[in-house]
């Protein structure tokens, strides 16, 4: 199913670009060749550990997950004087209460539900962040933030619909300003994202540690409330690619939520950005077959599903 949405988002400008580099082989080490601030962030289970205080900047983010259920991390920047408390208070219940009704079928109070949501929402920029990561793995992406109140959240669902952000699986981080604008990473291949092209990548892969550079151009919110992004995953030999398709898509009962599709590993990615927005992930590759996927309802039809092969 889908839900017929209406939010208005900021444009941001691109800003200079920025480092960062890793793994995500488990057991491997970091390969970072970068200056920037490499900045960890944890989970064990339905939390975020990470220092509270960032300077602005370019930021590689090094996220590990320990935990036993895939999860991802969107930086939203707030609207000035709004703040973890007033998600809490505000955003998470609409949700929750829409997604409730959604999986028990009664669909004609949806709307209602997500119309509890209030007003400043609308404010909220999406600053990108580290895409799907599955379990017991870990995921590197560098993106810029500039100075602000930023929460960083996971709304992958529990097996009983439930989302992480929910089970507090949201964290209040504050930006400070600094002088870091400059950036040296090296990228190896460029992914393009838009929404009248989808997502556009025609490299010939090699193996090895390699960094993907996103950019973002003109954007629409999909029926789901969220913006396109790029998660990348291994497809394991006979996996139904429809599997996965479905599953990206929260606002479906079965979308986004434990357990993930079998037969696919996630990787990591770059989150939502508004247009002209850039952001950076690295991946240890090796020989096999891959998707790019956009986390939004029948990515495939939208063009937002691109496969390649590594050999």
């Amino acid at each position: 199913m889908s839900i017929a949405i209406i939010s208005c988002k900021s444009d941001t400008k691109e800003k200079p670009e920025q480092p960062g580099k890793t793994d995500i082989e488990e057991g491997s080490k970091s390969k970072s060749k970068s200056s920037n601030e490499v900045i960890s962030i944890i989970t064990n289970a339905m939390e975020f550990n990470t220092k509270e205080r960032w300077k602005s900047g370019w930021k590689t983010i090094k996220y590990k997950n320990n935990s036993n259920e895939t999860h991802f991390i969107l930086f939203d920047k707030y609207p000035e004087g709004k703040n973890l408390e007033d998600t809490k208070k505000e955003i998470v219940p609409p949700f929750q209460e829409g997604m409730d009704f959604i999986n028990a079928g009664e669909f004609e109070k949806v709307g209602e539900a997500f119309g509890k949501l209030p007003e400043w929402f609308q404010e909220v920029e999406y600053k990108g962040g580290v895409g799907l990561i599955s379990a017991k793995s870990t995921a590197q992406s560098t993106i810029y933030l500039d100075p602000g109140t930023y929460i960083i959240e996971c709304y992958v669902k529990m097996a009983n619909g439930v989302f992480h952000s929910t089970e507090g699986m949201n964290k209040q981080i504050e930006v400070t300003k600094a002088d870091s604008s400059k950036l040296d990473i090296k990228a190896d291949y460029v992914i393009n994202i838009d929404v009248n092209n989808g997502i556009v990548f025609n490299e010939m892969v090699s193996a090895g540690e390699k960094t993907f550079k996103v950019k973002f151009g003109e954007q629409k919110v999909h029926e789901n409330y969220v913006m396109s992004d790029v998660h990348l995953v291994w497809i394991d030999e006979g996996a139904d690619i429809s599997k996965l398709n479905s599953w990206m898509n929260w606002a479906d009962p079965k979308g986004l939520q434990t357990p993930s599709p079998e037969g696919f590993k996630f990787l990591g990615g770059m989150q939502e950005m508004n247009q002209g927005g850039t952001g950076y992930f690295t991946v240890n590759i090796r020989s096999g077959n891959y998707a790019l996927i956009a986390e939004v309802p029948d990515p495939q039809s939208k063009g937002l599903l691109k496969t390649f092969t590594v050999k």
